[in-house]
């Protein structure tokens, strides 16, 4: 049932705030969940399980397909969406804190969705939330519903997640799609490749909490000797808005182009025929899956 598949980060724990929340046991549950909710899409719809309940859509940074995911989750269950995008315009330009916003909104609705340039931020909102926060991006931190997606599109094409040799590639430092997936896979029988330029290094927490749950992790600066080993390719784009240093538009300029994967790269590299190349996006699928864990659980039917 629902209830047993969330019960790690369900009840005490309402809010979807990092990759490292999670257990393999949750990650395998919500795995098979949203399996059988895709292959009965429609009578999973029909039930209009959130009928009646609000989610906050609260989007400090420009969002296509997170945002939309989410809106069009909450509208395929039944519910309703309030949708803050154009901040400027909120109280948040009157100087209101983050965490007085949240509160505030709380009052209106069952749920937020929240993204923010400040890492950190979806933490300090949650503290002061009785509803369930999601973390939609908290700057260069994490982006767990993101890396659940990945977690379940891996499986959905390769039919296992043990075993596998997962090679990033790109911006590590900024994408934060890569530091939450890394701390999900890790809870796997997994080979993690880290490809990028120097300065743009998977950070050093993120390794930390991998090697802590001793899975095999090496750095590299090109795909030359390992992407004939590589069951899954995710790219990351190097991201312009995170190069805000003194160096930051030389750093942009050099990191741009780095990385561009190509049919004759692969061939020429000896890429595996089913090898599976992936680039950040979020479907409403596992946004379905996610309200309705939290806004609908206590109510869940049997799946």
């Amino acid at each position: 049932t629902m209830s047993t598949a969330v019960a790690k980060w369900g009840g005490d724990y309402p809010h979807v705030l990092a990759g490292a929340q999670f257990d393999r046991k949750s990650l395998e549950g919500l795995i098979a969940l949203a399996s059988k909710i895709k292959s009965d899409m429609k009578h999973f719809q029909d039930s209009a399980p959130l009928k009646g309940k609000i989610l906050a859509l609260m989007f400090y940074e420009p969002s296509t397909r997170t945002s939309s995911s989410f809106h069009c989750a909450m509208l395929r269950l039944g519910g309703q969406v309030l949708s803050i995008k154009d901040t400027k315009t909120s109280s948040v330009a009157k100087g209101e804190t983050l965490e007085d916003t949240v509160r505030t909104l709380e009052s209106y609705c069952d749920g937020i969705v929240l993204r923010h340039p400040e890492k950190g931020s979806a933490l300090r909102a949650s503290k002061v939330l009785k509803c369930p926060l999601f973390n939609a991006g908290d700057g260069a931190g994490e982006h767990p519903t993101q890396a659940l997606l990945d977690m379940f599109t891996i499986y959905s094409e390769l039919g296992t997640v043990d075993g596998l040799t997962i090679t990033m590639l790109g911006d590590l430092k900024h994408g934060r799609t890569v530091h939450s997936l890394a701390n999900t896979l890790s809870h796997f029988k997994v080979k993690l490749n880290y490809v990028s330029p120097d300065f743009l290094k998977m950070p050093d927490y993120v390794k930390k909490i991998v090697g802590e749950r001793k899975v095999e992790q090496k750095e590299y600066e090109n795909l030359d000797t390992i992407l004939k080993d590589t069951d899954v390719l995710y790219v990351t784009r190097v991201q312009k808005e995170r190069f805000t240093g003194p160096n930051g538009k030389a750093e942009y300029e050099k990191a741009q182009g780095a990385y561009v994967i190509t049919p004759d790269l692969m061939e020429k590299l000896q890429a595996k025929k089913k090898m599976i190349v992936m680039v950040c996006h979020i479907s409403s699928q596992i946004c379905q899956l996610l309200v309705y864990s939290f806004l609908a659980a206590s109510a869940a039917p049997s799946w």
